[in-house]
């Protein structure tokens, strides 16, 4: 049996096991919250180096785009660091391809992006959403500027926000991470503000901790496309009547875990340290992940997306 840990820098109250067979593999895959403390994550990370087969880093990205340009977060290298033997991955590369995956396969089972109001709380967290989002003429907002600094512009390209990562990114990249994205017990505190973006919006996609954090009491009729959600999740979401929920990564025992322990279990899997586009693509193929779709509500929600 493989074995495959999720590090997090958010809340312990999200942790989780699961044992699953995933192609003809074995695995055990956890989720250990270290409630925002980076030194715990590194002594975490010591202790059960070469001991597990893989290591996703969650709660934190190593890595932003914005286009071609890559970004490494300081504080997210210096924890990456201590893996000296087992291979850690933020995510970033199902980010890239389920992702893209995910909305296509949505397309083609009827789902019509185009012209749909699309709030889109961190673009350059969820890229490859994003430019498909784009592909299929979708009728954007980027959250990136308003949910992660607190500045109210909304940015209705990607052309756009690259431009703006190439102003404020090679500043950004050096701060505290938890300046601008909510960890340990702030994921599960709300700040209600932003209300209009979410009201304006038929589909909310990207982060759930963005997502959570920020979305109001109302959210009827509206399509949520994310992934690591709790059980609890669903029924808050149910609460404010939402009408389905779509996350990229399967279910596992009620929980859908984040991109960087499902991209976590394929290097696992693979047995190599980094993996290409194109290994990605065909380990995806073979494990056949498909995204998870929850209807919400009691009616119908989705008439308005199948006919356009």
């Amino acid at each position: 049996m493989k074995r495959v840990v999720s590090i997090s820098l958010g809340s312990s109250e999200r942790n989780h096991k699961v044992n699953t067979v995933m192609g003809s593999e074995e695995f055990e895959i956890e989720r250990i919250g270290t409630d925002g403390s980076i030194s715990s994550m590194i002594d975490t990370i010591k202790e059960l180096d070469g001991k597990v087969d893989a290591f996703g880093l969650g709660g934190i990205d190593l890595y932003l785009f914005a286009g071609e340009k890559r970004y490494t977060l300081h504080d997210a290298k210096k924890i990456v660091a201590n893996a000296k033997l087992t291979p850690i991955v933020d995510g970033s590369g199902l980010k890239n391809t389920l992702e893209r995956r995910t909305l296509e396969y949505l397309n083609d089972q009827g789902w019509d992006f185009s012209d749909k109001k699309v709030l889109m709380v961190c673009a350059m967290d969820r890229f490859g959403m994003a430019q498909t989002f784009e592909k299929f003429k979708a009728n954007m907002v980027y959250g990136d500027l308003v949910f992660t600094l607190g500045i109210p512009v909304k940015i209705r390209s990607l052309k756009t926000l690259y431009k703006i990562a190439k102003i404020v990114m090679p500043v950004i990249k050096y701060l505290p991470f938890k300046l601008f994205y909510p960890t340990g017990n702030k994921q599960e505190t709300q700040i209600k503000k932003h209300k209009e973006l979410f009201k304006w919006a038929d589909i909310i996609a990207g982060d759930y901790h963005y997502i959570k954090r920020f979305m109001p009491e109302d959210l009827s009729n509206k399509i949520i496309i994310t992934n690591t959600v709790t059980s609890k999740d669903i029924e808050v979401l149910k609460s404010k009547n939402a009408g389905y929920l779509v996350t990229s990564t399967p279910e596992l025992n009620g929980r859908s875990f984040g991109t960087n322990v499902m991209e976590a279990v394929l290097v696992a899997m693979s047995g190599e340290k980094e993996l290409s586009v194109k290994q990605y693509e065909d380990l995806l193929h073979k494990v056949n992940f498909l995204p998870r779709i929850v209807k919400l509500d009691q009616e119908d929600r989705r008439r308005d997306l199948l006919h356009g």
